[in-house]
């Protein structure tokens, strides 16, 4: 008997030990409590982090995520930089931005591989490629990394006079409104996972004209944005959240129908079902199309850092390599 009540305290203290132990190296981290700022309202390119939450990996990590969509998410890389949210999703070309300006954001992972900004038109327009824009009129949200990305377009496919050529009408995001209403010819800002099928559910096939594909330098759509103290003094947190996503994310390329779902049932605002089940489907490859989710290329941030300064959208040269850290995701692969 007492030889039992030994070797039944001995297996209480190894226990105690192997907690306390497992503990101290992370095993049972306290919850952390993080915001994850969106960039516009829910939708299919968010869907790996719905599917994140939905199948329990935030909380393998212990981290209990508040996403939510800032009032202004063009202030997503202030607030991040602020420390008013921890983490943010954004655009790599906003990043660039904020960065020549000062702001010490940094993207730690890319979570969509290619713009999804493109002109648009109609079939029946029969406008197909970028000088076949010369004399007609181009909406825009009136946001001015439009204006030359456009001029690129038109003057890789031989049209001298770029923007000159055109007329550029500023129409606020009414963008699929005055191109189905002929308003205007055509339209940039317009996405080719949202706008096209916002349009082609009206009735309107249309034509699309990549950036990628008609001289602009390749570049991230959406980045996963955190601020240099944030990774200076807490990686093990950017480090769980990174481990989270990539799985979100493998996931939801893996089955899109399956996340879709998920993010219709996860999110109380209202998402365009009739836009997010077609969207996915155009949106999911991109997410793993450079090996594991989230991955970062130099050539991709240093190429289109000096397309934007060589087109003026910033006053100065910007290091692209320091906008950007592959180490989170290389340590969760």
């Amino acid at each position: 008997m007492r030889k039992r009540w030994i070797l039944g305290m001995v297996f209480v203290v190894t226990s105690i030990l192997a907690t306390a132990l497992a503990t101290a190296c992370g095993g049972q981290a306290e919850v952390t409590k993080i915001k994850l700022a969106l960039d516009w309202y829910p939708n299919a390119n968010h869907a790996g982090i719905y599917v994140a939450q939905e199948k329990g990996y935030f909380t393998d990590e212990n981290l209990e995520v508040e996403v939510y969509t800032p009032v202004d998410p063009s202030t997503v890389n202030l607030t991040v930089a602020a420390g008013a949210d921890d983490f943010g999703i954004n655009y790599q070309p906003d990043l660039l931005m904020a960065r020549a300006q000062g702001v010490p954001v940094v993207s730690i992972a890319a979570l969509v591989q290619h713009p999804l900004n493109s002109v648009m038109t109609l079939k029946a327009s029969g406008i197909e490629r970028p000088s076949d824009l010369v004399g007609k009129k181009v909406g825009y949200p009136g946001i001015p990394l439009n204006e030359p990305l456009l001029d690129t377009m038109l003057k890789y496919d031989g049209v001298t006079g770029g923007l000159e050529e055109v007329e550029l009408v500023n129409v606020g995001f009414n963008l699929a409104e005055v191109l189905i209403n002929k308003t205007v010819d055509a339209c940039i800002g317009c996405y080719f996972s949202h706008e096209s099928f916002m349009i082609e559910n009206q009735g309107h096939p249309v034509n699309v004209m990549r950036m990628e594909e008609w001289g602009v330098p390749d570049f991230y759509e959406l980045v996963l944005v955190a601020s240099e103290e944030t990774l200076e003094e807490r990686p093990k947190v950017a480090q769980r959240l990174v481990r989270a996503l990539m799985k979100g994310y493998s996931d939801a390329a893996a089955d899109p129908g399956a996340a879709v779902e998920i993010l219709l049932a996860g999110t109380k605002e209202e998402v365009d079902e009739a836009i997010e089940r077609p969207g996915i489907q155009v949106i999911a490859p991109l997410w793993i199309e450079a090996g594991p989710v989230g991955w970062q290329t130099s050539e991709k941030w240093t190429t289109f850092a000096e397309w934007m300064y060589t087109n003026g959208l910033v006053d100065n040269p910007i290091n692209g390599n320091e906008a950007f850290t592959n180490q989170f995701v290389d340590a969760a692969k």
